[in-house]
């Protein structure tokens, strides 16, 4: 076991070496079954090369293999047909070489169809591995999606809660400051009370005294009013019978009112009657007078058309026909009257 290792070791430090050196894949395949054949000993087969390497697909390792072991046969057989060689030492080199070469051949293609078996299940199960990791690379995405919603809305969240912080804080300390400024009033109320109640109870036997004076002067006066009050209920008796003999004379008064009431209103209606009979005749009146306008008018358009000298006499005429009507219009007036 302790000698393994390091062959493992060495041969990784080798193969890491080789693939520096050599870029191209079946170059390095071909250097790597050089170092396993002729330097460690190890018979190469495709799965061991394709192990170490891990490069390039499986068949690169089969076609690389089987290269090298046909050179190497061709090299074999140059050097088993040597001249210098005895004819049997070559015909049991050859059967040596025929032999390798049908060993190695089957162990690589035995290796070979474990290689594609064993490929073809790492691809099934890389596949699955494959879909179960999109699914949970799915699954970690919304979980991630919603973590870092839950973050953000979290950060938010922890910004209100600092911004409350700061306020409550500050509410706290105004709230300590008013406690203190009640605290120090509760402390001048208390001694103001003490001294209250000091007061109030010198004003107490003050009082206590005074309630007795005045107890005894109520006494006093309670009689007076006692007094008083028999004086006031004798007043109102009287009072009652002037108010009753009051009211006897205020109704009669009143019926007395009445009764003249009604012959006022009675002869304020007859007053009302001959106003209007009034009123009837003076519009008569006022429209004889219109009427004698009319023909005082006419009457002077006739004198204005006459000769001058007759002028005069037709004046008087004038004035005595208006002389003779209007004690016509005098007994219209006296006649409209007479109703009344």
């Amino acid at each position: 076991m302790s000698d393994a290792l390091p062959d493992e070791t060495r041969l990784a430090a080798e193969i890491d070496r080789l693939k520096a050196a050599f870029p191209k894949t079946r170059e390095l395949y071909r250097e790597v079954c050089a170092l396993l054949f002729f330097r460690f000993g190890i018979t190469p087969t495709a799965n061991r090369l394709y192990q170490l390497v891990k490069r390039g697909s499986m068949s690169t390792p089969t076609q690389v293999l089987g290269e090298f072991w046909a050179e190497l046969r061709e090299k074999s057989r140059v050097r088993i047909d040597h001249p210098d060689l005895p004819a049997d030492l070559q015909a049991a080199a050859g059967e040596l070489v025929a032999t390798l070469w049908t060993r190695s051949t089957a162990s690589a293609q035995a290796a070979l169809e474990a290689l594609r078996v064993e490929a073809e299940a790492e691809k099934v199960t890389a596949q699955n591995t494959v879909t179960s990791m999109q699914g949970e690379l799915g699954r970690t995405e919304t979980a991630l999606e919603q973590r870092t919603s839950a973050l953000l809305a979290a950060q938010v969240r922890i910004q209100e809660l600092e911004q409350g912080q700061a306020a409550s804080e500050a509410t706290r300390r105004a709230l300590e400051a008013e406690i203190t400024r009640l605290q120090d009033e509760n402390a001048a109320r208390d001694l103001a009370l003490v001294q209250a109640r000091t007061d109030f109870s010198e004003e107490l036997e003050k009082l206590r005294a005074s309630a007795g004076l005045a107890e005894e002067r109520l006494r006093v006066t309670e009689k007076r009013a006692l007094l008083e009050i028999e004086r006031e209920r004798v007043a109102g008796a009287r009072l009652q019978k002037e108010l009753d003999a009051a009211t006897r004379r205020t109704e009669q008064g009143e019926a007395r009112h009445r009764s003249e009431l009604q012959a006022v209103q009675a002869q304020l209606a007859d007053a009302r009657h001959q106003a209007g009979v009034l009123e009837g005749s003076l519009v008569a009146v006022r429209d004889a007078n219109a009427g004698y306008a009319r023909e005082l008018g006419l009457l002077r358009q006739q004198m204005t058309g006459t000769v001058a000298p007759r002028s005069s006499g037709r004046r008087g005429g004038a004035v005595t026909v208006t002389a003779r009507k209007q004690p016509r219009a005098a007994r219209k007036a006296g006649s409209a009257k007479k109703p009344g």
